[in-house]
């Protein structure tokens, strides 16, 4: 019907013609026959018509690359670039149509338009950063994209892309992401020995062994513990390192360090005596010393060490009563026994019945144990001479003696008095009436006391309450 309606004034236009040169215009009339009455019916020129047969192709043959036409025509499907043919356009799978879907052989023997199949593309995928792809097909439709990433990363998103029919992929754009924590390996653990005289040893150890799987790159390694070179107590102690890469991914790893201390059986302190050790007194290389009683003397050796093979060296000495000898030549001689060993209490009176006397041998008789404990002896001058006596307990002092102590010590025989004398012999403080036990113990624990007595007695306690 297309065809017919665009054909119409075409052949309008050559009727037109055909009658201005035969008929008057307007008349119905032919010239020749002007003068005469009759009518005669007007008969209708042949028909144009075009020939089919001859001129079978109207357009020119649509050939369309990589596609189809469908073709529908007026005198059947012979005639398919015949006048008022219409064809329908399509392209193959993986092609596209650029132009008219549809066309028509028009009278100017040409077709309506002009349209071709253009394959299908899409565009380049983007690079991926710390990964690739492979395509089957490159940008062609159908063509596939598999993603891939470096070692160390992981993917997250679409593995797989297609290049689909409108051109675009599907899904969307992968990335690959460093999820996988770095490898660390640490120290192997150890066991140290302390060292001498110590409870500690000093240990050593390389850095662990860190490798990020993914760019290689560590962002920090961090310490849990002691750094290398420091003194570990006895015991056992984990280490632990964590590292981080750059994507925060953290691996740890630990090891242990043992401190093991060789020691040697525990000392038994002698009787009336105490032991002084270094260190924790028993470990590898602590030395005790032996140290007796106020009144004792050592016999042996005075020094142990502990040795590595856990053995003491030497043996156990004894504390033995302290051997008074007064048969010296002076009285230095023997204020020397008793140095660094006993404090002297030296007690005058002008006779045995004095008042003060008595009464200050009965107080220091009932404090026998507070004065043993704080190291007290007391030496006692009485009377006059010749008549004077001097004894230390048991043991006399002759004449000679007992002179040059009251010179030395600047005694009067006129009255009572009394003095105490340190460990070193020094005079420390002088009593004119008798001196209580109490007031006595107060003095010498406030200010005579050495710090190693102090500590034992701290230690112990008073064995006398």
């Amino acid at each position: 019907p297309g065809m017919a309606q665009e054909a119409a004034p075409v052949l309008l236009v050559v009727l037109a013609r055909l009658v201005s040169s035969t008929w008057h215009e307007g008349s119905g009339y032919y010239a020749a026959e002007s003068h005469t009455n009759e009518v005669y019916v007007e008969e209708a020129p042949p028909e144009p018509a075009l020939d089919y047969h001859r001129v079978p192709q109207w357009c020119a043959t649509l050939n369309i690359h990589r596609g189809e036409a469908t073709c529908y025509s007026p005198r059947g499907g012979s005639y398919r670039s015949s006048l008022g043919t219409r064809c329908e356009l399509s392209c193959a799978r993986g092609y596209r149509l650029v132009g008219p879907s549809a066309v028509q052989c028009l009278p100017s023997r040409h077709w309506s338009g002009m349209a071709y199949c253009r394959q299908i593309r899409c565009h380049v995928l983007p690079a991926v950063l710390r990964g690739s792809y492979v395509c089957s097909a490159g940008v062609q439709m159908d063509s596939r994209c598999d993603y891939t990433c470096l070692p160390g990363y992981q993917l997250e998103g679409d593995r797989r892309r297609v290049c689909m029919e409108d051109g675009r992929w599907s899904g969307s754009e992968p990335i690959c992401v460093d999820m996988e924590p770095p490898k660390i390996r640490c120290p192997d653990s150890r066991e140290r020995i302390a060292e001498p005289g110590k409870l500690t040893a000093t240990v050593y150890w390389d850095p662990p062994r860190v490798k990020d799987s993914a760019d290689g790159i560590i962002k920090r390694v961090m310490l849990r513990g002691p750094e290398p070179g420091s003194e570990f107590p006895e015991g056992e102690h984990v280490i632990r390192y964590t590292a981080h890469d750059q994507a925060y991914n953290r691996a740890s790893c630990k090891f242990s360090i043992r401190v093991q201390v060789r020691r040697c059986p525990v000392l038994k302190p002698p009787q009336n005596g105490y032991l002084s050790c270094t260190s924790d007194g028993n470990n590898y290389g602590a030395t005790c010393e032996y140290l007796c009683d106020g009144g004792y003397e050592r016999q042996g050796t005075s020094l142990r060490v502990c040795q590595s093979t856990q053995q003491w060296t030497g043996s156990q000495p004894l504390c033995a009563p302290m051997q008074i000898n007064t048969a010296v030549n002076s009285a230095a001689s023997l204020l020397d026994q008793f140095h660094e060993k006993r404090r002297l209490l030296v007690v005058s009176a002008p006779d045995p019945s004095n008042r003060y006397y008595k009464m200050q041998i009965s107080m220091l008789q009932q404090a026998a144990c507070g004065l043993d404990l704080r190291h007290v002896t007391t030496v006692e001058l009485v009377g006059q001479p010749p008549h004077e006596v001097g004894r230390i307990r048991e043991h006399p002092l002759s004449l000679g003696i007992i002179e040059e102590l009251r010179q030395f010590l600047h005694l009067t025989r006129s009255h009572f008095n009394a003095v105490l004398l340190d460990k070193a012999g020094a005079d420390r403080e002088r009593y004119i009436s008798p001196v209580s036990p109490d007031e006595l113990f107060v003095f010498i624990d406030t200010y005579l006391l050495s710090e190693r007595e102090a500590a034992r007695r701290a230690q112990s306690g008073d064995p006398c309450e």
